[in-house]
């Protein structure tokens, strides 16, 4: 029996937010460092736009990744290299292991969870699809190895409206996991019938239409950029709803001079180097008598930081296991996803989409 949402967010002990706090020195030692294990260790630094700037410079200097989980995913799979560090989220190191079983992949922490993974408990997603065996089951990225092995496609938020759109020409039902707030969006943007699971983000959840309304009249020429796991009614006050490359990207391509951000606000690094001169504002968090006026930051992206990347080199620790029946059942939406991002991609240049 699925519990709600709110059940679902009281189950999970969300950690502090503890960010690594690094002199010059040290930060250069430590990068040093890594860069010398790196090379003897034929190993890639993929990253995400929710780490600390460290790791995504780092990342960059060093022939890696920053991006979004789905380009993530397609640069560890397509890079020859024999180690690929994944410097996220469990699910993220997941997937790497998913699509390179062949490879070592290595995480600063195992610890680094995603409070809709943990929405989303492997055997009650089980029996929630069970209960619905007639429809096409999609889930997010955001989701366990087990998750997915039970999936038909898995998807990233920057291509959820697309496929939606496919599977709904070709007449399929859709059930969707596991963060309702993107669901309800993807539902609404495709026309699809779709039975979503109750989960969400403990970052977007946190974002208050209200307060944002407020803050627009602050800043009446600022754009508004809102993920689309955000709730309904700070999705309904955007200017640009997307993915967090497409974000980036308008916060480069816009003309506006001002954004306000409805995300994790480690993604700020990657848009003051896209957009320099450009002021990025956040979205807030909370409402009348919040403690903060955003606190938009995940606190398990915060667990990675250079210390644990040096010594997960240095030791072997933080590997990611999968075990193989898992991996195999998982594997096969996770390249249904790539290849419909590639044929999406191909459409897109070609002046199709």
């Amino acid at each position: 029996m699925q519990v709600s949402a709110l059940e679902f967010m009281q189950r999970i002990s969300v950690p502090p937010i503890v960010e690594e706090q690094l002199d010059d020195a040290e930060r250069a030692a430590l990068k040093a460092g890594i860069k010398a294990l790196m090379k003897a260790q034929d190993a890639v630094l993929v990253a995400h736009y929710y780490t600390n700037a460290d790791l995504q410079d780092l990342a960059e200097e060093t022939g890696g990744k920053v991006s979004d989980s789905l380009e993530m995913a397609r640069f560890g799979h397509a890079h020859p290299a024999k180690t690929i560090i994944v410097a996220g989220v469990r699910f993220m190191g997941e997937t790497a292991k998913i699509l390179n079983p062949e490879k070592r992949v290595l995480m600063p922490t195992l610890e680094a969870e995603c409070s809709l993974d943990l929405s989303c408990p492997a055997k009650e997603f089980a029996e929630f699809c069970d209960q619905h065996p007639e429809r096409t089951v999609v889930v997010y990225s955001n989701t366990s190895a087990a998750v997915k092995a039970r999936a038909d496609w898995v998807v990233t938020s920057s291509i959820a409206v697309k496929l939606a759109k496919y599977l709904h020409a070709r007449g399929e039902k859709l059930l969707w996991a596991p963060d309702r707030h993107l669901g309800r969006y993807v539902q609404q943007e495709s026309g699809a019938d779709m039975v979503l699971w109750e989960g969400s983000c403990v970052v977007h959840e946190a974002f208050q239409a209200e307060a944002l309304v407020r803050l627009k009249k602050l800043h009446p020429d600022a754009a508004v950029l809102v993920h689309p796991e955000s709730p309904e009614d700070v999705i309904a006050l955007a200017d640009v709803v997307g993915s967090t490359t497409q974000i980036v990207e308008a916060a480069k391509n816009l003309p506006n001079r001002e954004f306000i951000v409805a995300t994790d606000n480690g993604i700020f690094h990657k848009m003051h180097e896209e957009a320099p001169g450009k002021v990025l504002i956040e979205a807030p968090t909370g409402g009348v008598g919040a403690t903060c006026l955003s606190c938009a930051h995940c606190p398990w992206m915060a667990m990675n930081g250079l210390r644990n990347l040096k010594h997960v080199l240095e030791t072997g620790a933080n590997e990611i296991h999968i075990d193989e029946e898992i991996r195999k059942k998982a594997v096969v939406p996770i390249e249904r996803m790539l290849d419909f991002a590639a044929m999406m991609k191909t459409q897109v240049s070609d002046g199709v989409d």
